[in-house]
């Protein structure tokens, strides 16, 4: 089946300002590069995608890209999360793509077992598969077949509009409770959940060689009075 995954990169000197009491702006930046190469590294390693685009015009994104060998889209990627993934929708679906899977690029411990799980769910089309942020409140990834099947429309609140979008389009969702995928990291809360579990993530590493574990991590309970 072909099917691409698309990546959404927004310029990085505006990236994860809801981190700014923890982290200043250079570390926040290279944060989401490191978060970034987790979610390209997971999809390139998932055999059964056609191929990865990036929409971006962030010239960091589009070193990542060449590495990976993903394809970079310029169009719409001035139009924030949703209008980046709608414009490489549009595009895919004119190309004769037979589906879309987009994940964002903050979701460090994504793995390619997650995307393969989402794929193996995936109805023929026309379908539709999300699988949730943790709260349930934000849409992680999303896979349409085809591209344009459903209209999506990102933010904090997406992930049950989604569900009614498909299903106005007489499309039963699936979904999938995926754990890697649903901790994308926006916040101080979201960065201390990710601290506590113990991934080969390369935004894990960034943070030890910060020492930013540390602060972030909860204190061990005590285990007895200090003679033991």
């Amino acid at each position: 089946m072909n099917i691409w995954a698309v990546v959404p990169v927004k310029e990085l000197d505006r990236a994860k300002e809801r981190l700014a009491p923890l982290l200043p702006p250079a570390l926040r930046r290279t944060l989401m590069v490191a978060m970034l190469e987790d979610v390209l590294s997971a999809l390139i390693a998932t055999q059964a995608l056609t191929g990865l685009a990036i929409v971006t015009v962030e010239p960091e994104a589009r070193r990542l890209a060449a590495k990976y060998g993903a394809r970079v889209i310029e169009i719409g990627a001035r139009d924030g999360h949703t209008g980046a993934v709608a414009a490489a929708a549009q595009i895919l679906a004119a190309e004769g793509a037979h589906g879309m899977l987009t994940v964002p690029g903050d979701v460090p411990l994504v793995t390619a077992d997650e995307i393969a799980q989402l794929l193996a769910a995936h109805r023929p089309a026309p379908a539709f598969t999300i699988a949730p942020s943790h709260d349930e409140r934000g849409s992680n990834a999303v896979l349409c077949s085809p591209p344009d099947a459903v209209p999506l429309r990102f933010g904090e609140d997406s992930f049950f509009p989604h569900l009614e979008a498909a299903e106005s389009r007489g499309i039963r969702p699936t979904v999938l409770r995926l754990p890697g995928i649903a901790l994308d990291i926006d916040t101080p809360k979201d960065l201390a959940a990710f601290a506590v579990r113990r991934s080969p993530t390369r935004a894990r590493a960034f943070l030890a060689a910060n020492k930013l574990l540390q602060p972030l991590e909860p204190a061990a309970a005590p285990t007895g009075n200090r003679w033991g």
